[in-house]
C-alpha cells in the first residue's frame, strides 16, 4: 500500500539519449520498482533515486509498465521528473540481488577484478537486457567487478576507463552459451526500456555441469580473478609458436646475452648416448624406466615421445634456474601453458611469437637455412634451362611454400587456442626486432605495475 504523504517528485537533466543508469522490474502487486542502479550513471550520481523506489509516473504521465516507461522517458529528452514512492523493505528485498551497488556507492570495495578473455560488444548480443547500458570490451581487459549477484549479468567498470558501469554477461551465463549448454531456464525474461524486467519473480540459475571437468577440458576460460601487484621479475619466460618460427633462435640469442639474468634447462631422454655426446651437456640420458617412473610421479613439466624414445623437461630443473637467481627461458608447447600459469612458483611471462605474412616468411626461411645446401642447386649438373631441372625447381618451390603455410596457419591455430595464457604477441619479420621487443617488454615488468591470477599472491 502506497502512502501518498511520502511521494516524491525527482527532476534531473541529462544530455540528449544519455541512459539514465538504471533497471526496473515489476513486482507481484503491479508496482513499477527500480531494480538495478548501474555505479557511475547519472541517477546513481544525483543519488535521489534508490533500489526499490516505485515509479508512478514521469512529467505527469502515468507509468505502469515497461513500454510505458520506455515511451515517456524518449520524449522527455533532457529534462526528466519521476513521481515516486519511497523504497519499502520488502521491496528491497525483492531486489536484493542489487544491493551489493549500493553499498559501492557508499564506499564498500569493488568485488574484485577480473581480467577479459574474450572479446564483448553488448550491440551484438541478443541476451542483453538494454545494449544501451552494455560495457563493451576487449581480451586483456581489467573490469572492476562492482556488483556479482545477478547471476547473468554482472555490473562492471573498464580499468582505465572514467566511464560509468555497464553491464557484462556473467561467468554462468557465458559458459552456458560457449558451452552450448541447454538453459533451464530463460535468461532475460521479457524486456523492456534498460533492462526492464516483467518476469514476476526472479530465479537464480545455478551453475550446473554434469562434470566440471568437461568445462576443464574444453579449455572454457572467461574470466580469470586478478591482481595489482608493485614492479616485480618474472621467474619464467615461455616463449611459444608454431614450430619454425625461431622460438629456438630467440631464447639462445637472449641467453647469451646476459648469461647472468638469463638461463635454461637441459632435457632428459631415454635415447641411448651417442659416443661423442656428453652427459648433461644436450640431454641428460637416463633410461626409460626411470622416466616413466618420473613421469607417473609428476616429476615432469612437459614429455614426449619420438621414435619410441622419451624426451622431457623435469620441473626440479626449472626451480635450478630460479633459484640460481635467474629468469628460465623456456621454449616448451603451448600444452604446458597451463602448468606454468596455475602455479605461483613459476609466475611465467608468456611471449607468443607469431609467424608473419608467407614473403616475410619465406625471408626468414631462406635467412635460416644460411648456407646450408639447398635440395635444388642452379649450379648443378642438370642444366638449369632444362625442363627436367625446371619441374624439379617447381617442385621445391611448391613443397616449400605448402611447409610455410602450414606454419601460418598452425600459428594462427596455436595463437587463438593459448590466447587466455598469452601476455605478449609478437609477429616475427625481423630477428634483430623481435630480439629488441622481448628485452623491453621484460624491463616494463620491472618498471610498472602488473595485473596477476590472485592465486600467484593468495
Amino acid at each position: 500500500m502506497i502512502n501518498n504523504e511520502e511521494i516524491r517528485l525527482v527532476g534531473l537533466r541529462r544530455n540528449p539519449n544519455e541512459p539514465l543508469g538504471m533497471t526496473v522490474q515489476v513486482d507481484d502487486n503491479g508496482n513499477l520498482l527500480v531494480a538495478r542502479i548501474l555505479t557511475g550513471g547519472l541517477i546513481a550520481e544525483q543519488g535521489t533515486l534508490h533500489v526499490g523506489d516505485v515509479i508512478l509516473e514521469v512529467n505527469g504521465y502515468p507509468v505502469g509498465s515497461p513500454e510505458m516507461l520506455q515511451e515517456r522517458i524518449a520524449y522527455s529528452k533532457e529534462s526528466i521528473t519521476f513521481k515516486v514512492a519511497p523504497a519499502k523493505e520488502d521491496n528491497i528485498q525483492e531486489s536484493h540481488e542489487y544491493a551489493t551497488n549500493v553499498a559501492k556507492q557508499n564506499g564498500v570495495k569493488s568485488v574484485c577484478y577480473m581480467r577479459a578473455l574474450f572479446n564483448y560488444n553488448p550491440m551484438e548480443d541478443t541476451l542483453l537486457p538494454c545494449k544501451e547500458i552494455g560495457l563493451e570490451f576487449q581480451h586483456g581487459d581489467v573490469l572492476e567487478i562492482v556488483n556479482q549477484n545477478d547471476p547473468n549479468w554482472w555490473q562492471a567498470i573498464r580499468v582505465g576507463w572514467n566511464g560509468p558501469a555497464g553491464l557484462i554477461p556473467s561467468q554462468e551465463l557465458e559458459e552456458r552459451r560457449k558451452a552450448f549448454v541447454a538453459p533451464d531456464a530463460d535468461y532475460v525474461h521479457k524486456i523492456g526500456i534498460c533492462g526492464t524486467r516483467i518476469s514476476k519473480k526472479k530465479k537464480k540459475i545455478k551453475y550446473q555441469s554434469k562434470a566440471n571437468n568437461d568445462y576443464d577440458k574444453a579449455e572454457l576460460m572467461l574470466y580469470e580473478e586478478v591482481t595489482r601487484m608493485p614492479p616485480f621479475k618474472r621467474r619464467t619466460l615461455a616463449l611459444v609458436g608454431s614450430q619454425g618460427v625461431g622460438r629456438r633462435t630467440l631464447k639462445n640469442r637472449l641467453i647469451n646475452s646476459n648469461v647472468d639474468k638469463f638461463g635454461t634447462v637441459i632435457p632428459y631422454t631415454s635415447r641411448p648416448q651417442r659416443d661423442y655426446e656428453d652427459n648433461g651437456k644436450c640431454y641428460w640420458f637416463v633410461d626409460r624406466e626411470t622416466m616413466e617412473n618420473d613421469i607417473r610421479n609428476h616429476k615432469f613439466f612437459e614429455y614426449g615421445e619420438h621414435k619410441g624414445h622419451i624426451y622431457g623437461t623435469t620441473l626440479d630443473s626449472i626451480r635450478e634456474v630460479i633459484n640460481d637467481g635467474k629468469m628460465c627461458v623456456l621454449d616448451c608447447s603451448p600444452a604446458a601453458l597451463k602448468v606454468l600459469h596455475n602455479s605461483s612458483e613459476f609466475m611465467p611471462y608468456v611471449i607468443f611469437i607469431a609467424a608473419p605474412g608467407m614473403e616475410q616468411l619465406k625471408t626468414l626461411h631462406n635467412y635460416g637455412r644460411g648456407s646450408r645446401s639447398m635440395m635444388f642447386d642452379r649450379q648443378s649438373s642438370i642444366r638449369f634451362s632444362s625442363q627436367r631441372a625446371r619441374t624439379l625447381q617447381s617442385l621445391q618451390t611448391m613443397f616449400e611454400e605448402e611447409d610455410l603455410l602450414r606454419m601460418v596457419e598452425e600459428s594462427a591455430c596455436l595463437q587463438r587456442t593459448y590466447e587466455k595464457y598469452i601476455d605478449y604477441v609478437i609477429v616475427n619479420e625481423d630477428h634483430d626486432e623481435t630480439f629488441r621487443k622481448v628485452v623491453q617488454q621484460l624491463e616494463t615488468l620491472s618498471s610498472e605495475h602488473q595485473w596477476v591470477p590472485v592465486n600467484w599472491v593468495y
